[in-house]
């Protein structure tokens, strides 16, 4: 199987890291990227399933493929990720052009599906599976900072996410694993690498103890696992996503603290500023415990970036509950929320709750939500005005007045008034010039 490959990716980071590997095995079979769907041979979409508009966005594009492929028969469909995972076998009678549907947790055994498909079989990939230890070698979007998995799945039970049904259990990766993939990276020029999980705070509770655990019991942790992965030479930047208030502990607060290489950027989702609203997502924590997590970091690093997931109008939540939504942000003052209208998912417990709010009224509580967050970041902007920060220059932005692109240890996506492309991949001085609430502009000290 040879040809032009396309992947046209959903959803979040995990995601993103899934697509890279699966290029990487596209790539190793022989096929070739390109930008163009339709002169593509494979066609593969990586799907997210946790908001209802992603799903119906995905119909739409493989209408469009599948209506090609009666003028092409050698084309090749492939739905992958987590509405693969939650449809399975009615993916097919929908759309029965396609060839190959696998969950998030046969991402990298992409290559024995295809084989299968290449063979005349329709292929169904979605029972619960090991995820092996991955071998294979991503195709990385960038090459100055990279995705690394360390735990898969989720064991939190939130009624209103799919994610534990798709994405299966937690499973954790060995601390060695994990540190030879970064040495790697680093050996191939790679400046920062961004570790990921579902809820990364559960990272090693499935791992035997012994070795580097310093838990209860001898139990590995992730504060373990950033101690012992921090001193890969070469690599200058680390950052991690997502933590979960539930876990959220003081020894990480004090580790990213003490590690220089440890960006101080955290991102602790809060879903919703009243503690009903909370129990009745089956959050595990109250509004107040967030504030503390919140005043705990801003205690030791009081410049560091705190960023977070919001929903509105969950299934009951009255106007006043709202409110507490907004007072908690506008307290907080965060640098970036990521808002979203509560949207029913299949296979969840408060889909079928009978006191679901109307779409007009989450469409508006977004829309004043929003205008908050903006505020805040807006506010939180500031304090970077005439300030020199060190930035990693990621890449060049060809249709941008600034042609080249970097964030700030805290997150911040910078502009930079230069050309020089000898700086992507390297830390660079820059005096900040404008401030914008989600990005600033900068000029470079000596150019």
């Amino acid at each position: 199987m040879t040809g032009k490959y396309h992947i046209v990716t959903f959803g979040c980071q995990m995601n993103k890291a899934d697509s890279e590997r699966m290029a990487g095995i596209l790539e190793s079979m022989g096929y070739t990227p390109t930008e163009d769907v339709n002169e593509a041979k494979l066609v593969l979409y990586n799907t997210c399933s946790i908001r209802d508009n992603a799903e119906q966005k995905l119909y739409s594009y493989l209408g469009r493929q599948a209506k090609r492929k009666h003028a092409e028969p050698d084309l090749t469909l492939v739905v992958a990720g987590c509405v693969a995972q939650q449809e399975g076998e009615k993916l097919l009678r929908r759309v029965p052009e396609i060839d190959l549907v696998m969950g998030p947790q046969y991402a990298n055994r992409l290559g024995e599906l295809l084989e299968q498909v290449e063979q005349g079989r329709q292929v169904v990939a979605t029972e619960e599976a090991y995820i092996e230890e991955d071998i294979t070698k991503p195709r990385r979007q960038s090459q100055v900072t990279a995705w690394v998995n360390v735990i898969y799945g989720c064991n939190e039970r939130c009624t209103y996410c799919i994610v534990p049904f798709v994405r299966g259990k937690e499973q954790s990766r060995t601390p060695e694993a994990i540190k030879r993939e970064i040495e790697e990276l680093a050996q191939r020029g790679y400046k920062e690498v961004t570790l990921l999980g579902q809820n990364i705070d559960a990272y090693g509770r499935d791992l035997p103890p012994g070795g580097i655990g310093k838990g209860v019991g001898g139990k590995i942790t992730f504060t373990d696992l950033l101690y012992y992965i921090h001193d890969v030479e070469g690599i200058e930047r680390i950052r991690f996503a997502t933590s979960h208030p539930r876990y959220f502990s003081r020894r990480l607060i004090q580790a990213c603290y003490e590690l220089p290489k440890v960006c101080e950027h955290f991102h602790i989702p809060f879903q919703s500023g009243d503690n009903d609203i909370l129990k009745a997502m089956a959050r595990g924590y109250t509004r107040e415990r967030y504030r503390q997590i919140i005043d705990q970091i801003r205690e030791l690093m009081p410049d560091a970036a705190i960023s977070a997931d919001a929903i509105v109008g969950f299934p009951g939540e009255t106007e006043e509950q709202f409110q507490h939504t907004i007072e908690l942000v506008a307290e907080i003052g965060f640098d970036n929320v990521n808002t979203a209208a509560y949207s029913p998912r299949p296979g969840t417990p408060a889909a079928l709750w009978a006191n679901q709010i109307p779409e007009e009224v989450k469409d508006d509580r977004l829309q004043r939500l929003n205008h908050v967050v903006q505020q805040g970041a807006a506010k939180r902007s500031l304090r970077y005005r005439e300030r020199v920060e060190e930035i990693l220059i990621e890449g060049r932005q060809p249709k941008e007045p600034y042609p080249l692109m970097g964030r700030t240890r805290t997150n911040r996506i910078t502009f930079i008034h230069s050309d020089r492309e000898d700086l992507i991949g390297k830390l660079v001085k820059v005096k900040i010039t404008e401030v914008r609430p989600f990005s600033l502009t900068g000029t470079l000290l000596h150019d």
